[in-house]
């Protein structure tokens, strides 16, 4: 593998019924990032059929250049043909750097296709930038150690650690990340970029499933990833029937009750509340972890809100090394107190 003949940044900008999805943003503003040191372009490749339309949307996010990949056989995901239309241009236009978001289809698509063109590829990253591997010259070995690499950060061990990865042999090099860890830059309207439509051809073969039917779940939820305060619960709550109390702050303030991990697996929220690294990444403008410990896999997922308030009986919780504000007591009288504290100031307006 000649290393040389890979160039540019490229991220799969994931569409579903013809809309692109956010984590395509996203990822497009870390591609700008990435891309400037190594004096390079940021090229997405849009996958689907009839879709060539979105890709004015992508440019104003960052895009130089859209490889557009458009057939009947790509109207909805499935895993053969979209596996081969992007390693075919994987193949064909030799991407330095390949990202993915790892959403449903992202984490089927990603491994999928990293196999076809014999790369690595690092999953969930929290932390992706250019630098030097290893991290630290080895004594004696300095002319051994490689720049302008893809240094791809990710919690590994139940998040216990942090493991910083690279795949300096094989090209491209590839991650996923997952929705709301890296954030969009602001859209440039009206920027174009260059489309170029590519098709390598598409033969259904044993591999290509059907689709009978296509059920959507209908939720009468706020996507918690969308909201600008969260009321979060833990554990410490103590029961599912007291997480009214949290309703009750989130209804004042306009805000979302979302929860941590341990309510989930006690069955007391579905998993769409979840944050953390197992649940989503958020970042509201205001974050209330009550009775939350603040274990290291809770924190990942909402240690960039604007501003944390933790509420908890126990001092030593590691919540409070991440919080803007903490109280110490009793979640069961300081929350209602909050609430119709806020109320009464609220209706004197």
């Amino acid at each position: 593998m000649n290393l040389e003949e890979y160039k540019g940044v490229y991220v799969y900008a994931q569409q579903v019924d013809n809309e692109i999805s956010g984590i395509a943003y996203e990822l497009l503003g870390k591609a700008k990032e990435l891309a400037a040191p190594l004096n390079t372009d940021v090229t997405a490749v849009l996958i689907g059929s009839g879709v060539k339309g979105l890709a004015d949307s992508l440019a104003e996010y960052g895009a130089d250049k859209v490889i557009v990949v458009d057939d009947p056989e790509l109207k909805e995901y499935r895993t053969e043909p979209y596996a081969h239309a992007l390693s075919s241009v994987i193949n064909k236009y030799k991407p330095e750097i390949m990202l993915v978001g790892a959403t449903a289809i992202g984490r089927d698509l990603g491994p999928t296709v990293s196999a076809r063109v014999a790369t690595g590829l690092t999953a969930d990253c929290t932390v992706l930038e250019i630098g030097d591997f290893p991290l630290v010259a080895v004594p004696g070995k300095e002319n051994e150690q490689k720049h302008n690499q893809l240094l791809m950060t990710r919690p590994a061990f139940g998040g216990n650690t942090i493991a910083t990865i690279a795949c300096p042999n094989n090209r491209p090099q590839m991650a996923t990340v997952r929705p709301g860890v890296m954030q969009k830059i602001e859209p440039v309207k009206g920027a174009k970029a260059v489309i170029e439509e590519y098709n390598p051809g598409f033969t259904p073969n044993n591999r290509y499933v059907t689709i009978k039917e296509v059920v959507k779940a209908v939720s009468d939820t706020v996507d918690i990833m969308d909201a600008k305060i969260l009321v979060s619960g833990g554990r410490g709550v103590g029961t599912p029937e007291n997480f009214k109390i949290l309703e009750d702050l989130a209804a004042v303030l306009g805000g979302t009750v979302s929860c941590s991990r341990a309510v989930v697996d006690a069955g007391w929220k579905p998993k769409d509340l979840q944050v953390g690294q197992t649940g989503k990444t958020v970042r509201p403008n205001v974050y209330f972890a009550i009775g939350i410990s603040g274990a290291i896999q809770h924190v990942a997922g909402m240690e960039e809100s604007d501003i944390i308030v933790a509420i908890n009986k126990d001092e030593d919780a590691p919540i409070f090394d991440v919080a803007d504000y903490g109280i110490v007591g009793d979640l069961n009288k300081i929350v209602p107190a909050l609430t119709e504290s806020l109320k009464a100031e609220l209706a004197a307006k």
